[in-house]
């Protein structure tokens, strides 16, 4: 079982905030794309989440994560209180909370151009990307690079 991207953003943000770390929408999709690969290397059949990531300029992006949280720019994103959807806390289970939670806790100390800098230097972004073409990153190539 996967979950929906916005979800799992939801999830980060919340925690990111709890914890004071701050996220920005920058970061946000490097921390995707590494909890992509968390879950790739713990379950080898199973994405955290089904939405594409995308090779773009400034490394992996998500783009409905994207999207959703450009508004805010380089500024992090603030906990985002959402009275129509049930909380996206309750829909991720407690093992799979405590791996996004490791991702999150794992790479707190690094600016967003520092996880820019990192994904720049890794095959799966490397081999997606063409400037301007916003190749797909897949799951298989993230898989085989962080397995490997």
């Amino acid at each position: 079982m996967s979950y929906k991207v916005l979800d799992v953003c939801k999830y980060v943000i919340d925690y990111s905030n709890e914890k004071e770390y701050g996220i920005s929408n920058l970061k946000l999709q490097k921390i995707l794309y590494f909890i992509q690969a968390y879950f790739l290397i713990k379950q080898p059949n199973r994405c955290c989440f089904d939405d594409k990531i995308e090779a773009w300029d400034f490394g992996p992006v998500v783009p409905k994560a994207y999207r959703k949280y450009k508004q805010f720019g380089s500024s992090d994103i603030p906990t985002i209180i959402d009275f129509e959807k049930s909380d996206s806390n309750d829909c991720i289970t407690g093992d799979d909370k405590n791996l996004i939670k490791t991702v999150i806790d794992k790479f707190a100390d690094y600016s967003a151009t520092d996880l820019v800098g990192l994904t720049h230097k890794q095959s799966p972004w490397i081999d997606a990307y063409i400037p301007h073409m916003n190749r797909e990153i897949t799951p298989e190539a993230i898989k085989e690079y962080f397995n490997g």
